[in-house]
């Protein structure tokens, strides 16, 4: 058996097609692709449930974090891709597969949508994709994804996307727009030897779907 740092993401990043979707890493020396990450990070849906040690507030800032995120994938510790519409290739959110330990075949993964893409599944075939590549191609056993408690439309994709859950971990991440206080935050996670969640997810739009 080879060695497991032997399928890490050293050298070229991949792209993945499927379930209506292309996703591919960012690009900081692309301007659309620091505008769309800068609508992404500050965005009050996104900021309502999630705090970054490093705020995105310009297009300087959003430059420096997708910089960040390639220096990252380049030291095979996280991997970030741009989701897209296969047939327009327009630009609808994000996915990582983060905290990559390869010694401990485990990651961390999380996502965002753009508020007009979002009702219509973006992120659970996001996840989808991703959590598959991760779980085979980097061959990983297990796979966390963790919540603001109170973030039920996170519930339900993760859910949706066979990440089991585990329980509440009390003052795991920052309360909104702070770094001084602290809330809790459900824990799901998906091993490699869980079954297979459904291949084709339903992409129709859902009212009142939030992502």
């Amino acid at each position: 058996m080879a060695p497991i740092r032997d399928r890490s993401v050293t050298g070229p990043l991949p792209e993945i097609h499927g379930h209506g979707l292309h996703l591919r890493p960012w690009d900081a020396a692309s301007a659309s692709d620091v505008e769309t990450w800068l609508r992404g990070m500050s965005d009050p849906e996104f900021r309502r449930w999630n705090t970054p040690l490093r705020l995105v507030t310009d297009r300087t800032s959003a430059q420096e974090s997708l910089r960040a995120r390639a220096q990252s994938a380049a030291e095979g510790t996280s991997v970030s891709f741009r989701v897209a519409d296969a047939r327009s290739g327009t630009a609808l959110g994000h996915v990582g597969v983060n905290e990559i330990k390869y010694h401990l075949k485990a990651a961390r993964v999380g996502y965002w949508v753009l508020p007009e893409a979002r009702g219509q599944g973006v992120a659970t075939r996001a996840l989808l994709l991703a959590a598959r590549w991760a779980l085979t191609e980097l061959g990983l056993h297990r796979l966390e994804l963790d919540h603001a408690v109170g973030h039920d439309a996170s519930c339900r994709i993760a859910e949706r996307c066979g990440f089991a859950y585990e329980g509440t971990l009390r003052g795991a991440t920052f309360e909104k727009d702070r770094h001084d206080a602290f809330r809790d935050a459900h824990l799901h996670a998906r091993l490699a030897t869980d079954p297979e969640p459904d291949a084709e997810p339903d992409v129709s739009r859902r009212p009142g779907a939030e992502f």
